[in-house]
């Protein structure tokens, strides 16, 4: 570089950026600016107040009718006091609210529209009249057309609130919002971001994703920010990662296909066709009554028999177990002896024919027939 030249250093801005010739530095732009500080409205700001009139009307359900008419004279009141007007039409079922020539906020007219909409969707006149401060926010999620199956959206709306509004109480508690879930529109105020993760969860929910997933991970989102080293660094490695698992469905048993023919089939005969064909149709009125009814006494006895039966199947005695019975041996002893038929001759016979094998084994000793064969029963009383 020569010595002529000027020496430029490159300079960045804020954000990062690098600055140019229309980036000047602003004296009143200081660090200690909080830029998302929401400052109250002061009436000296817009002390001319508003060229045009603003309005907003808004339809209400019939049943909110009775609560909506003893509340009033207090919505009233309130809106007054930033210089709106209201009116409750009961014959078309709505409520308006429109600018005055003492309105000076031109926002305020946004808040009060937000305010007869909360009205309409069932959250008491108390709740809803704090949307009107300039830190409370509110969102009315629609979740009706989200799902077209209306037992799977009355389940899943049910997941939403838990048992006993459990699940809708932690959820409040974690994002900081009122919750209320009316119909097929869920009412939440609070802060913008708040707002945020409530509708990720109320839309998640009815798309089948459980709160409890948001609600591990807004736990432990609230407990990190309360370490200051963690401020700016990434907290995906500390949030649970949830796999989805697909439950494998019955898969419906597929029907063997036919062999395709170019004929169609064949018509099938018609309840006249039927008639004809059997000769009923040529009888007289009195005579098919008759018929159905002789049939229909037919049916009835076939009935009267089946329950007959079913009735007498519960005194049919149940089949006995055959019993064991104890008889006397030749040597004094006891044995067990089944009465299951078996003819004693053949026995006998089988143990001759053994005795006679044993004998030409051993014929040093003698042997008896009487100590194979069984001795005649003998009752035993101890038995």
């Amino acid at each position: 570089m020569s010595e002529g030249e000027e020496k430029t250093e490159i300079q960045y801005n804020a954000q990062g950026k690098r600055k140019g010739k229309h980036d000047k530095p602003k004296p009143w732009d200081t660090p200690d600016i909080d830029h998302w500080k929401i400052e109250p409205f002061q009436p000296a700001w817009n002390e001319g107040g508003l060229l045009e009139e603003s309005s907003f009307c808004t339809l209400f359900p019939q049943y909110r009718e009775k609560y909506l008419q003893d509340v009033w004279p207090v919505v009233t009141k309130a809106l007054k006091e930033h210089g709106i007007a209201c009116q409750l039409n009961l014959v078309e079922g709505s409520m308006t609210v429109s600018t005055t020539r003492k309105t000076r906020d031109p926002y305020i007219i946004i808040k009060a529209r937000d305010l007869i909409k909360l009205l309409s969707r069932s959250v008491p006149a108390p709740q809803a009249l704090k949307i009107l401060d300039d830190e409370m926010q509110c969102d009315i999620i629609k979740i009706g057309n989200i799902i077209r199956n209306k037992e799977r959206f009355v389940k899943r709306r049910q997941r939403l609130l838990g048992p006993n509004g459990a699940t809708l109480k932690a959820i409040e508690l974690l994002t900081g919002c009122y919750i209320l879930v009316q119909g097929n529109t869920v009412a939440a105020m609070g802060s913008f971001k708040g707002l945020k993760a409530v509708r990720r969860i109320v839309e998640d929910c009815i798309r089948n994703v459980h709160p409890i997933y948001h609600i591990k991970a807004l736990m432990i989102k609230r407990e990190l920010t309360k370490d200051p080293e963690l401020a700016n660094q990434n907290w995906d490695r500390f949030l649970p990662k949830f796999k989805k698992k697909n439950v494998k469905q019955k898969k419906s048993q597929q029907k063997e296909k036919k062999p395709y023919t170019p004929f169609p089939p064949p018509q099938q005969p018609s309840k006249i066709d039927l008639q004809l064909e059997s000769g009923e149709y040529f009888l007289s009125a009195e005579r098919k009554a008759a018929k159905k009814w002789q049939e229909k006494q037919e049916k009835q006895k076939e009935k009267v028999i089946e329950n007959k039966k079913k009735r007498e199947a519960a005194f049919v005695p149940p089949k006995e177990t055959k019993k064991r019975k104890k008889t006397a041996t030749s040597n004094g002893g006891v044995s067990d002896t089944r009465t299951n038929g078996v003819n004693a001759q053949d026995m006998a016979d089988k143990l001759k024919e053994k005795f006679e094998v044993i004998k030409k084994r051993k014929p040093a000793k003698a042997m008896e027939i009487e100590t194979f064969l069984a001795a005649p029963e003998v009752e035993d009383l101890n038995y």
